[in-house]
């Protein structure tokens, strides 16, 4: 979350990739798959962006059972890992909150509550 519904398979040869309709849902699809099977079909680089350690800038609430993706600034505060801090609204629609991110946090399914300081992995965004 975001990104559902989503689809991929194959008609033949072609392979097909059904992006979501909301543009932050599509824009992050696009980065967890679309890009990926690009890369893959291309032979180029790495097929996932790798992910950064990070600890979080505000407390995250529980999650469900599907994994989210939090839109966030990074920022640095002296020589320890990067904060990640997620905007207040995450709401799919809302596109100025994918402009100004600079990462997405990485929240797993049925992750527990995460005071604010805690571990992250986060997605640069470049």
């Amino acid at each position: 979350r975001p990104g559902k519904p989503l689809m991929y398979g194959r008609i033949g040869p072609t392979r097909v990739l059904g992006l979501p309709g909301n543009p932050v849902s599509s824009l992050v699809c696009a980065l967890l798959f679309l890009s990926p099977l690009i890369r893959a079909m291309l032979g180029t680089g790495p097929l996932i962006e790798p992910e950064v350690d990070a600890v979080t800038g505000a407390d995250l609430k529980p999650n469900d059972r599907r994994q989210d993706y939090l839109r966030a600034t990074l920022g640095r505060d002296g020589a320890g890992p990067p904060i990640a801090t997620p905007f207040d609204r995450q709401d799919s629609s809302m596109l100025s909150t994918l402009a100004h991110a600079d990462c997405l946090i990485l929240r797993p399914p049925n992750a527990p509550a995460a005071p604010a300081g805690s571990p992250c992995k986060v997605l640069p965004l470049s």
